[in-house]
């Protein structure tokens, strides 16, 4: 049996004298991965004062060669450990190894991503010299970092979401405090101190691990924050931005419940493989993964039967399995949850096709429920599990209706052969994004990330995560030598 890592405080100008620390547990298992140091209010305290002390001192800022130089480095070094990377994303995220892998790839591509926009041109001048008060000046435009950032991220993808926040820091010199998931602070860990193989002076990007939800608390709203990242649920999130110190920028991204409308003119053998990785990618732990199919009449049955008998033949198990195509559930409580809104529905009158069962190894079968009540939570809350809801229409207005009921919103999709139909419900579905015969989850790290209404604030992404980080400072320069 292999020995347990135990993984110590990382914050500079500081001894590990706290002693608490934190099991890290597989979700498969539950065997014991590593335990990992906790921080106290003086750990807390001190990451702080490390990042605002670096930012205070312009001199000691990180030159734009420094920090492409860094970088370059970082995706080097992230490319030779990229398979002892996916391992240990899938040991403690429960994800399947295949994705974990493409996951690992897109975290490198994030950091190029980063790399590509410094080197992009600032934004324009202001024009001047057009009226008498604006004569013989020219002006200027630099980007300079916004301030100390603390991010704080979610457990499902635990390598990517952590390239997205902290990545941007460091390209955009802002000091950075990052705060893992609980569950998954491995990956983080790691990239953090790849960044440091890379040449990344420690204080510039911290990794902490409150011991409680107050310091968590304390952290964020702290008044030297400059920027607050969060990836996680929508109740913490917005409770913690209305708790930010004045001036504290945001980004909050949270869930949603995708909704994906079926046109009855589709072709069922070509749409099938898109709905089933929307619904069934990562055990449907993701923010915008296909959860509400409306499915026209005429195809409505075959649709969820088909989906059913795909369903089935899914292999669920061990993530570190190269075969598993749907791993666990992050807990056992997730699980249980999960178990409870499923059995609810079909109480309320939806049909089980498949699944709709707990399994071994905090495993749920994958579960395609068919016309649940709008009032079930499968149908009115983000279920972030293995489960697929679909509903028969026949009038497409009241299908979009319902689709666009809820008080979340991120992505959605729209399936139809017909041009006219595909960009009509594209216009009509309330979104940030709407997929025409793609699904819901489809994204690329350098398109805009943005959920609406309960489903976040701001717009996720490299390039628009690296615009909020950065101010815009304009220099206007008066000579007589200009016209």
């Amino acid at each position: 049996m292999s020995s347990v890592e135990n993984i110590p405080l990382m914050i500079p100008n500081i001894v590990d004298s706290n002693g608490d620390s934190l099991e890290v547990r597989s979700p498969f298992d539950d065997h014991v991965i590593a335990t990992v140091a906790t921080a106290n209010a003086e750990v807390v305290e001190q990451a702080l004062q490390n990042a605002k002390t670096l930012f205070d001192k312009r001199s000691a800022w990180l030159s734009l060669p420094q920090r492409i130089e860094i970088l370059e480095k970082a995706v080097q070094l992230m490319r030779e450990h990229s398979e002892t990377l996916a391992v240990g994303a899938s040991q403690e995220g429960g994800k399947p190894l295949a994705d974990s892998r493409i996951e690992m790839a897109r975290c490198i591509d994030s950091l190029k991503i980063c790399i590509h926009e410094l080197r992009s041109p600032a934004d324009e001048a202001v024009y001047m010299g057009s009226n008498t008060a604006s004569a013989h000046r020219l002006t200027m435009s630099v980007k300079e970092p916004v301030g100390v950032v603390v991010a704080v991220s979610a457990f499902n993808h635990p390598l990517n979401l952590i390239a997205h926040q902290i990545g941007p820091a460091i390209a955009t010199g802002c000091p950075v405090i990052i705060k893992p998931a609980a569950d998954t602070p491995l990956s983080c860990i790691r990239l953090v101190e790849i960044f440091y193989k890379a040449g990344l002076p420690d204080a510039w990007c911290q990794f902490v691990l409150p011991s409680s939800i107050s310091l968590s608390e304390s952290l964020v709203t702290d008044k030297r924050v400059a920027f607050f990242s969060f990836i996680g649920s929508s109740a913490v999130g917005w409770y913690l931005r209305s708790k930010l110190a004045a001036g504290t920028r945001c980004a909050l991204e949270h869930g949603g419940s995708a909704p994906a409308v079926v046109a009855g003119d589709v072709d069922l053998n070509q749409i099938l493989p898109s709905l089933m990785k929307g619904a069934f990618y990562h055990a449907g732990q993701v923010c915008v993964s296909v959860q509400r199919i409306f499915a026209h009449q005429s195809i409505a049955k075959e649709l969820a039967e088909q989906i059913k008998e795909r369903a089935n033949a899914l292999i669920v198990g061990n993530p570190l399995s190269d075969e598993t195509e749907v791993g666990p559930l992050i807990r056992e409580k997730e699980v249980a949850r999960v178990d409870q809104w499923v059995q609810e529905a079909i109480a309320t009158g939806a049909s089980l096709l498949c699944g709709g069962k707990k399994l071994k190894n905090h495993c749920y079968a994958p579960t395609v429920l068919f016309n649940p009540s709008a009032e079930s939570k499968v149908s009115s809350k983000e279920i972030f599990g293995p489960v697929v809801c679909i509903y028969p229409f026949t009038d497409m207005d009241k299908a979009i209706e319902t689709a666009n009921s809820l008080d979340v919103a991120f992505q959605a999709s729209v399936y139809s052969r017909d041009i006219d139909t595909a960009l009509y419900v594209a216009n009509q579905l309330s979104a940030s994004a709407v997929m025409i015969n793609d699904h819901t989850a489809f994204r690329v790290d350098w398109m805009p990330f943005a959920g609406l209404r309960k489903s976040g604030l701001g717009v996720g992404g490299i390039p628009y995560t690296m615009h909020d980080m950065q101010v815009n400072k304009m220099i206007v320069v008066q000579s007589g030598g200009l016209a």
